[in-house]
């Protein structure tokens, strides 16, 4: 039996003809950029998930870049943030010319450790980006009181977590900024690039929507420093089809992760933690094993597609080098890039599948 890692041709043939129609709609009434397409999604989104208002941009670096011009950040300038993630997670930062400083993360979930983040704060610290990797939300009440003691400015990068709820609460909503990619291998993802941008307050929202087009809120007249930052009408269209299934797919995710977690009985295998204070929306199933390359090598053997996300985390990037952070600085990083797998967890995976990965890798051997 084969199992693909991803198999994006299965949700798309699926709603094709409802996703066509949307498509030649927006298409016939030339609403390519901005327009009532993308302001349906905004509201709907905003109303599906909990938000107060959200801004459709067009991609999921946008929000992040967008987050950190309003934050103040520039030169001189330190933000916290995990090595391991996107590079995304960590453009906004550069682009307004401030520092990334990266923390270490927690073992379990991946995502940024709050108990390492005082003793990498200076007097030039001035924000934290905390990234929901996977789809497990971080422990932002932890995050939040330090940022809170120190006044930094905290934005979520909520790109893998669609749907998840810290607590009762949506990311997205604990900071004082959320972020979310709509790249098509996201939970939620467009046909082609976009994002999100969530504010708590009016103010910040209204600076982001000015910033979005140009730094503009009526034609030719720029009040602040802007870009173009723009959905698509197409992208806008395409979500409005999609999002009504969100729930569904992720109560699916949700069930392939249930199944993996009862049925993976490898020895030396660390499965996603899971948490009193959050559940993930499983954007990626990731488990870890000492001899990760080896395992997934057998998996190939048995038709069963994996990944490595991250295998370089970001502060032993290249275009990093500068900021002095080597190997073992940041071990717990490291040793997770080193070991970490995610194996096929889309919603349309059959049990026949799920099984089959699951009898596979509980029959390596190494």
């Amino acid at each position: 039996m084969k199992v693909p890692f991803l198999d994006l041709s299965l949700q798309h043939c699926a709603l094709r003809q409802e996703a066509l129609a949307a498509l030649a709609a927006t298409y016939d009434a030339t609403r390519f950029c901005l327009g009532k397409d993308v302001e349906d999604f905004e509201r709907n989104f905003a109303a599906t998930l909990g938000y107060p208002r959200i801004l459709g941009m067009n991609s999921g670096t946008a929000p992040l870049h967008v987050a950190c011009m309003i934050a103040g950040f520039g030169p001189g300038d330190e933000v916290i943030t995990t090595p391991f993630t996107f590079i995304s997670s960590a453009w906004g930062i550069s682009y307004v010319g401030a520092k990334p400083v990266f923390v270490d993360i927690d073992e379990g979930t991946f995502n940024l450790d709050p108990a390492r983040i005082e003793a990498a704060l200076t007097p030039r610290t001035k924000g934290i980006i905390v990234v929901h990797l996977f789809g497990q939300p971080a422990r932002m009440d932890e995050i939040m009181a330090i940022a809170k003691r120190r006044g930094l400015f905290v934005i979520e990068d909520c790109a893998q977590a669609v749907g998840a709820k810290f607590r009762d609460t949506p990311v997205g909503l604990l900071g004082d900024v959320g972020t979310f990619s709509f790249y098509p291998t996201k939970n939620l993802g467009a046909c082609g690039e976009g994002g999100a941008f969530v504010a708590r307050g009016e103010r910040i929202h209204t600076q982001a929507r000015h910033i979005r087009v140009h730094g503009s809120d009526r034609r030719y007249y720029h009040d602040i420093v802007g870009g173009n930052f723009r959905m698509d009408g197409f992208q806008g269209a395409l979500l409005n089809v999609k999002l009504p299934h969100l729930g569904r797919w992720t109560a699916r995710r949700q069930e392939i992760a249930g199944r993996y977690l009862a049925g993976i009985q490898l020895a030396e295998v660390q499965l996603p933690a899971q948490t009193d204070y959050g559940r993930s929306v499983f954007h990626q199933f990731t488990l870890r094993h000492p001899r990760r390359d080896a395992l997934r090598e057998h998996l190939a053997r048995h038709d069963v597609g994996t990944d490595l996300i991250y295998p370089v985390p970001l502060h032993l990037q290249r275009c990093y080098a500068g900021l002095g952070q080597g190997p073992g600085s940041l071990p717990i990083a490291e040793r997770a890039a080193a070991t970490c797998l995610s194996l096929p967890i889309f919603p349309e995976l059959t049990d026949a599948q799920v099984d089959h990965v699951i009898a596979s890798i509980n029959k390596f051997t190494g």
